[in-house]
């Protein structure tokens, strides 16, 4: 059995809603059992969850925030998604030549590539004993089918969310510096200003 992250990209919207109803029908049998499954839609640069189950149940937001799929998302969708961009997968990933980026594309780093703008697919995540099997049931639309090892994508998770971690502190820490040099600028100029007023009534003799 090998447990695997699977992005499906539909060219057709209503078809990823068919066949996530198709897959809940039959999470498990003797070739595969899905664990999460999720239909994504990329909307003005962002990418988030429109449906989807967990353990065969349909779930709201809450569920999917401590889900590998909704925390994949949520690193897609956020800041580091949306600063990186494609570069993405070479942070997290470590550091890579040129010649080895097709090699060493992240899940972040293709899934970011691979759904445009307006457009829908599916991730799954399931435990597979041949991976005909779901692709066969996949298969019943026109999609692209990537696979990706399932314990690499939640240490890519894993890393990026220390990354974003990370970034926040340095953020505030530059915030915090900037407030205080800004503060000592504003203090001088008031001291400045307060000695002007003050000059204007002389000494008196």
């Amino acid at each position: 059995m090998k447990e695997n992250l699977i992005l499906v990209n539909y060219k057709v919207e209503s078809e990823a809603y068919q066949a996530l109803s198709e897959l809940k029908r039959e999470t498990s049998n003797a070739n595969y059992t899905i664990s999460q499954a999720a239909i994504v839609k990329k909307e003005n640069g962002t990418l988030n969850i429109m449906d989807g189950f967990v353990n065969g149940a349909m779930t709201g937001d809450d569920t999917w925030k401590g889900s590998l799929i909704g925390s994949l998302v949520g690193i897609l969708g956020g800041p580091l998604g949306i600063l990186l961009g494609g570069s993405m997968g070479m942070l997290i990933g470590g550091a890579v030549d040129a010649n080895d980026m097709a090699e060493n594309a992240s899940l972040l780093e293709k899934a970011g590539d691979s759904i445009l703008d307006g457009e829908t697919a599916i991730i799954l995540l399931a435990q597979e004993e041949y991976e005909t099997a779901l692709t066969a049931k996949l298969n019943n639309f026109d999609v692209s089918i990537t696979r990706f090892d399932a314990a690499e994508v939640a240490a890519e998770v894993e890393h990026a969310r220390e990354i974003e971690k990370q970034m926040a502190k340095e953020a505030r820490e530059k915030m915090r510096a900037e407030r205080t040099e800004e503060f000592r600028e504003t203090v001088s100029k008031k001291s400045e200003e307060l000695k002007n007023w003050f000059s204007h009534f002389g000494k008196k003799e």
